[in-house]
């Protein structure tokens, strides 16, 4: 018996397929909160920042953090673990989508149906309005569809590319998809042989190599054939020598892996930079001021010192980011029309008290200064502002920061 890999559309029925395919061949399950919850303990994330990978909603951080391949690296692991510790599996969810192509005994298996019949699920399960049915789809197929273009570099999730079999359930009962997925199972073409196991351990190897490298700040894709991993930078990079120099020396380090070979991919031609994450530097600052000229600049000479940042111009956007997204520090200005920097920073401090919180101002007063040290702020400084000061703040800010979380 070999591995059933199972990736769904909302409202496919994908839990009976998954218990009628249960009964039918003994396959243990293995879902997604079972692998976020192994990828957590393997990564130290939190479990919630690892399930994050599934939603379509990307943090305009993330270019500066790459969270989402991080946490796509160390789900990959759990799941590669798995699949060297058993032969026998049936996964389901959208880590089922993690498995690669390339190992010849795990079967991989789509369910989808079309819209009217999904909303006619939907209506049927859960008692949902046709209006909400269809919010409900266009939701969860956006995630399916940010997912599959993170993992597997294919926009579409139902692509025929990415599956052994695409069931096609508003023509297919239950009973059915289970009973032709099983009788695929048991082809000799999907049987576990040495090469499909060596070709897991490959797997497992590329895994543990991902987790290093992404941990390391890189987003590079990595595979391995017979223990040598190849490295593929998919984004334009102007020191190209070097970065490969530093992947190939990062990945060498790793047991198991005998030799390292780094190449570009098609992404390599397109507009996208390659990013770096350094995270010595702050990742997640939030710049807020009115004076857009000024703070565009100022967000454009941060990058340039390794600073993740996005700027908002007014205190409502400020909040509306804090309630949305993960701000690590906020860059402060006290006078802005509608909601002032003062009344951002007690609402901020109220609710999102580990944010720390740098006033930067032009026109403060001293009992301005003792007001926002009282309430909380980690540092108040003056326009015009030297950049070094403000980078070196920024950084005392961000150990802060890191310092909280490591003690939680």
């Amino acid at each position: 018996m070999s591995v059933i890999s199972l990736f769904s559309g909302v409202f496919c029925k994908e839990q009976s397929v998954v218990g009628a395919l249960h009964d039918a061949t003994g396959l243990p399950i293995v879902r997604d909160a079972d692998l976020v919850a192994e990828a957590a303990k393997l990564s130290g994330l939190g479990a919630d920042k690892i399930e994050k990978a599934f939603t379509a909603k990307t943090s305009v951080f993330n270019k500066f953090t790459h969270e989402k391949q991080r946490a796509a690296a160390w789900l990959r692991l759990a799941l590669a673990t798995r699949l060297v510790a058993a032969d026998r599996l049936l996964l389901s969810g959208f880590t089922a989508l993690l498995a690669p192509r390339d190992i010849a005994h795990v079967l991989r298996v789509c369910l989808i149906g079309d819209a009217a019949y999904r909303r006619s699920v939907a209506a049927e399960e859960v008692a949902l309005p046709e209006r909400e049915a269809h919010k409900t789809l266009e939701r969860t197929d956006e995630d399916r569809a940010v997912w599959a273009e993170l993992v597997a570099g294919v926009k579409d999730p139902w692509s025929a590319s990415l599956y052994d079999i695409v069931v096609p359930m508003d023509k297919t009962t239950v009973e059915a998809a289970s009973q032709l997925i099983a009788k695929h199972l048991a082809d000799p073409a999907v049987r576990v042989t040495d090469a499909s196991r060596r070709t897991a351990e490959d797997f497992l190897l590329a895994a543990r190599v991902e987790t290093v490298v992404t941990g390391k700040g890189h987003d590079a894709a990595v595979s391995a054939k017979d223990g040598v991993v190849i490295l593929t930078i998919n984004k334009k990079v102007l020191l190209l020598d070097r970065l490969e120099n530093e992947l190939r020396a990062i990945a060498s380090g790793i047991d198991g892996v005998k030799d390292v070979v780094t190449k570009v991919g098609k992404g390599f031609y397109q507009t996208d930079i390659y990013r770096r994450a350094d995270f010595e530097m702050p990742t997640k600052v939030l710049l807020v001021d009115d004076e857009r000229e000024f703070v565009q600049t100022l967000s454009e000479r941060l990058s340039m010192r390794e600073v993740g940042s996005h700027v908002v111009y007014d205190g409502e956007s400020a909040l509306e980011m804090m309630a949305e997204d993960e701000p690590e520090v906020m860059v402060l200005d006290l006078k802005m029309p509608g909601i002032d920097g003062l009344e951002v920073l007690k609402r901020t401090k109220t609710s999102r008290p580990d944010v720390e919180i740098i006033i930067l101002t032009g026109h403060g007063s001293e009992a301005d200064r003792d007001e926002c040290m009282k309430l909380g702020a980690f540092a108040y400084l003056q326009k015009p502002v030297d950049i070094e000061q403000l980078s070196e703040t920024l950084k005392r800010a961000n150990e802060k920061v890191r310092a909280k979380k490591a003690g939680k």
